[in-house]
């Protein structure tokens, strides 16, 4: 709930399991508004990685884009490289933030930027082979 963004649907288990299990660290992108005032700390915090569950999160990628005093809300871009399940809620939990809307906008090289919310569309070939690149090597 409250979640929205990219999702690849496919029927390719071999490529579901590249893109998507930890290990692969293909990067996730989010932009997450969360509730109250968000410290540089805070932030420091969370690129270097926080204790979720029973393990460490890697460093993370975060931009702070808005701080919103009068509605007591701060908007953050964030890129992992695990995605592990609610992650990003958890880590936002880590540091005492409470999430009120996730979105991902990019899973790797592919983003949803110029999709309204409801429309998808297909991966180009193109996309797909650079996605890939990474386990050609």
């Amino acid at each position: 709930m409250y979640t929205s963004g990219a999702l690849i649907l496919t029927n390719d288990g071999d490529f579901v399991y590249k893109v998507t299990h930890p290990k692969h660290e293909i990067t996730k992108t989010y932009t997450v508004t969360i509730i109250g005032e968000i410290k540089e700390e805070e932030v420091e915090t969370l690129r270097k990685g926080v204790a979720i569950d029973d393990y460490v999160t890697k460093p993370a990628e975060i931009k702070i884009l808005k701080i919103d005093k009068e509605k007591n809300i701060s908007r953050l871009e964030i890129t992992i490289h695990e995605g592990k399940n609610r992650e990003v809620r958890k880590m936002c939990e880590a540091i005492g933030k409470k999430v009120k809307a996730l979105h991902r906008t990019k899973i790797g090289n592919i983003d949803v930027k110029s999709l309204k919310i409801g429309e998808w569309r297909y991966l180009k070939e193109e996309e797909v082979e650079e996605l890939l690149e990474k386990f050609a090597k």
